[in-house]
């Protein structure tokens, strides 16, 4: 035979059959031999027939190429038809195909929104330059630092490649339609290059440009770049007025750039800081220390040096270098989130597990039903092997399906997060479903599909034709390896049904114990706004003292306002001073030691404005003023703290340490009010007058400049907002009003963080507890199914209906009742992990747990109890009949 067709008919025989390379080695090689042979005989010395009959093959290894690609394409043709086949068989049967995509739909989108979250908080690395190697420098924990003790550390440290310091600051930006308040940053020039981010137009601060006097250049963030200036390119080389001064734009930067990370709301512009002019006190906290480490320095070793470092500076200046850490950036950004961050991953990963499970027993009872259609297709010929790929097949369509719905459904989900914006997790606002997001879903719907659908695939296809039609016969019960495997299934959704709703009772007990917190004062109808002269006429000192009592008092007289005053710092703002003081009478504490309060500048009224009620003694009254005796409020806990047992009313304190020579008499003491963190136990606070300030506040630490106005409303707060800001422009045009908002919405605010977390985790435990519901019950509804003629067979022989109903329903709660202890025992080892997130629960708390186990444990009754009940409602004789 020639050899083309030889050739065309190995391929012909061999085409869709599972033939070894072994096997088509043997064959290509009997048919050089043949053909060598051939040249054999017609003359040819051997070895040249030999490699005669080689070329003339074209090569065994471009043969067996061919021949796989036509095992690749039959391939190929075998799996188009699994997927063809199994599209037909989900179709014949929608509600089982609706129930399985929407249970994978509400797992797998849960999974893919939280990963989505994880990403954009955990994952996700620093918009910088190599952002392993950044590095925060903390004072006493999470404090800033003093100007000096940052230069020591600079000059000293040889772990870092640069260090530099920067500040808060929040200027009025003057020009346009009116002037705006804005959040910005002054830093050393050394921050923005060791970063590595360039900027998008111009350039950033150069090291002479933090000199005194020459500090006035500005970079501005793209955000203001676009809304301000509407993208403006030429703005570069022009002029800004912040506060009154001209400052230079010297560049743009880039729209992710962010800085720092973890500020919620985030800068919008940077200005050089200046540190030749500050005091040479150390105890003037206010600057933020980042550093890049050297590519040889661990954090531990940067620890080490720093702390060798300040235990020297502590020796010459007692008490201004304690407790000093190096941190990683990346953890002081996301630190605080990661534990409730794990646990909603975690949460949703039981859910998805949940899910998987009920979709698995779904499988089982389907593949009951199609013992028929395998024992033909086994009779036939079909290995067990394409059986399995079939079943597989089928359920990846589902999981694929149910991934695709997941997908709308996280998308739904990562927009309603975005809206609802929590303060304190940072980077939320960049949450997306990008691509990493998209194959996170694909990766999670196919190990699901695979998950779930490989062991009833395994169950469906086994060779063993005489079981498959006895299990398969009508009105017999099932093989005890399907009950068994069902119970697991069933018994493991109760398990993890139960962690979930423990965790989401946890919450929920937190956040009554939250809501039961008393903040001190009543935040019904107070409507906030911050008020900043900053740049304005009303700056000037002399002006600036009539300014805010003017404000006040014009907008008292508004209709509808009950009283109106200022506050130099909002209680929950998150914007904290503390400041020195000493007791009369009381020695003198050792440098380091010396107590500080948290300290409020307030105009008379604020106590009614806020309905904070005064304990003892009386208000700031319009008399306390300059040239009168300095007077101060004091809170309950500094009273109760340093004059036990005695009334607080009467006795000295002085602000800023024992030297200075003001002493200011305790006229009041007033009840705690909640501070920066709604939880936190209170602390040491004092109130002084807004117009004795000047005399021992002004040119140390703090100037009045910027203020919060508090109106008492008689109806909605929001009403009034439009015609006080009108009373505040119509005294000064020129000054800034932001920061809008009721006090009510301040303190939801507040408790922000934990709504999120308890709104997630009650969805995730609602979602596992139906989920659990609908997994019991049908599996009880299947399995009565399949007993329905032993059920008639039992009642002919006189089986009473109540018996028969106990017996189904003690099968069912024995599985759910083995579901739950194990839950139990899960959820005490768990729930452990969610300590930092409660507030005055504990994690083993008895009334949740008692009350979840309850819950689920009256649900699985009910799943039972309704198909058990309808089963024994069956007339014996049908029962029989169908049998």
């Amino acid at each position: 035979m020639p050899l083309l067709p030889r050739l065309l008919n190995l391929r012909r025989n061999l085409r869709g059959t599972a033939a070894a390379d072994g096997d088509l080695d043997e064959e290509l090689r009997a048919h050089v031999e043949m053909l060598a042979q051939e040249k054999i005989a017609s003359g040819l010395d051997p070895a040249d027939a030999r490699r005669e009959a080689l070329i003339e093959t074209g090569g065994i290894e471009q043969v067996k190429e061919s021949v796989r690609e036509v095992r690749a394409g039959a391939f190929l043709s075998s799996v188009l038809q699994d997927v063809r086949y199994g599209t037909r068989t989900l179709a014949r049967t929608p509600v089982f195909t609706a129930a399985a995509i929407l249970a994978l739909a509400l797992g797998i989108g849960a999974s893919t929104a939280i990963f989505s979250v994880v990403r954009a908080v955990l994952l996700r690395p620093l918009p910088y330059r190599d952002p392993d190697s950044l590095a925060v420098v903390l004072h006493r924990g999470r404090n800033p630092v003093s100007a000096p003790n940052f230069r020591d550390w600079q000059k000293e440290s040889r772990s870092f490649q640069a260090m530099g310091a920067a500040e808060g600051w929040e200027p009025n930006l003057i020009g346009g339609e009116r002037p705006e308040r804005v959040e910005a940053v002054r830093m050393t020039s050394e921050i923005l290059p060791f970063l590595g981010v360039r900027p998008l137009l111009g350039r950033v601060f150069a090291a002479e440009e933090q000199e005194p006097g020459k500090e006035h250049e500005v970079v501005l963030s793209h955000a203001i770049w676009k809304r301000r200036f509407g993208e403006d390119r030429g703005i570069v080389g022009g002029t800004i007025n912040l506060d009154g001064e001209p400052y230079t734009v010297i560049g743009v930067m880039p729209p992710q750039f962010r800085f720092p990370p973890f500020w919620q709301r985030g800068a919008q512009l940077w200005a050089p800081l200046s540190l030749a002019s500050r005091p040479a006190s150390r105890d003037g906290n206010s600057l933020r220390i980042f550093a890049r480490l050297k590519p040889d320095v661990s954090l531990r070793a940067a620890q080490a040096e720093i702390s060798a470092m300040t235990a020297r500076l502590e020796k010459q200046f007692p008490g201004t270098n304690r407790e000093v850490s190096v941190r990683s950036l990346q953890e002081t950004v996301v630190g605080r989130v990661r534990p409730a961050l794990f646990v909603l991953l975690a949460a949703v990963g039981f859910l998805l597990l949940i899910a998987c499970g009920n979709v698995a027993h779904m499988l089982l009872a389907r593949a009951a039903a199609r013992q028929k259609e395998v024992a033909v297709r086994t009779a036939i010929g079909a290995s067990r092997g394409r059986l399995v790929r079939q079943f597989l097949t089928e359920s990846l369509i589902l999981a694929l399906t149910g991934g695709g719905a997941g997908l709308l459904l996280a998308l739904a989900a990562t927009r309603v997060i975005v809206s609802i914006r929590p303060l304190g997790i940072p980077g939320i606002e960049s949450l997306a479903i990008d691509g990493r997001v998209l194959a996170f879903s694909l990766a999670v719907s196919i190990a699901t599909g695979v998950a779930f659908g490989l062991v009833p695939a395994l169950q469906s296809s086994r060779r063993d034709l005489s079981d498959s039609l006895r299990e398969g016969e009508r009105g017999s019960t099932e093989g005890r390896g399907k009950n068994r495997l069902r119970n697991v299934l069933v018994g493991s959704e109760f398990a993890l049904a139960l962690i979930l709703l423990v965790a989401a009772g946890l919450m929920v007990r937190t956040f009554v114990a939250l809501q039961a917190v008393d903040p001190g004062f009543d935040p019904r109808h107070v409507l906030s706004m911050v008020v900043s002269v900053s740049g304005s006429p009303s700056a000037e000192p002399g002006r600036r003292a009539h300014f805010y009592p003017r404000v006040a008092e014009r907008v008292r007289g508004l209709p509808g306002v009950r009283s109106a005053s200022f506050i130099n710092h909002l209680p929950l703002a998150g914007d904290i001073w503390g400041f020195p003081f000493s007791i009369e009478g009381r020695p003198a504490p050792a440098r380091g030691d010396t107590p500080t309060a948290a300290y409020r500048v307030v105009l008379p009224g604020y106590f009614a404005t806020m309905r904070l009620p005064l304990l003892r003694g009386r208000d700031i009254a319009e008399s306390d003023r300059l040239g009168a005796p300095g007077v101060i409020i004091v809170n309950e806990w500094l009273a109760n703290r340093y004059w036990p047992g005695e009334n607080a009313v009467g006795k000295r304190m002085t602000l800023g340490g024992s030297g200075d020579p003001e002493w200011l008499t305790v006229i009041g003491v007033a009840k705690n009010a909640a501070r920066s963190d709604w939880a936190a136990p209170p602390d040491a606070e004092l109130y002084v007058p807004f117009l004795q300030t000047r005399r021992y506040l002004e040119g140390r630490f703090f100037a009045v400049e910027y203020m919060t106005l508090l109106v008492g409303t008689s109806g909605d707060p929001a009403v009034a907002a439009g015609p006080v800001r009108s009373a505040i422009q119509s005294i000064d045009p020129s000054v800034t009003v932001s920061e809008v908002q009721t006090m009510e919405h301040a303190v939801g605010e507040a408790n922000s963080q934990p709504r999120f977390y308890l709104l997630l985790l009650a969805t995730f435990a609602g979602s596992a507890l139906i989920l659990a519901a609908v997994g019991i019950y049908g599996v009880m509804s299947y399995v009565v199914s399949r007993r329905t003629h032993e059920m008639g067979i039992r009642m002919a022989l006189g089986a009473h209906r109540g018996h028969l109903l106990r017996l189904l329903v003690r099968q069912g709660m024995l599985v759910a009742l083995a579901g739950a202890a194990a839950g139990v025992a899960g959820a005490l080892a768990l729930t452990r992990l969610m300590a930092g997130l409660l507030y005055k629960v504990p994690p083993t708390d008895l009334t949740t747990f008692a009350s979840v186990t309850g819950v689920l444990t009256a649900v699985a009754l009910a799943a039972t109890w309704i198909p058990a009940r309808r089963a024994t409602k069956i007339d014996p004789m049908t029962a029989l009949r169908e049998g």
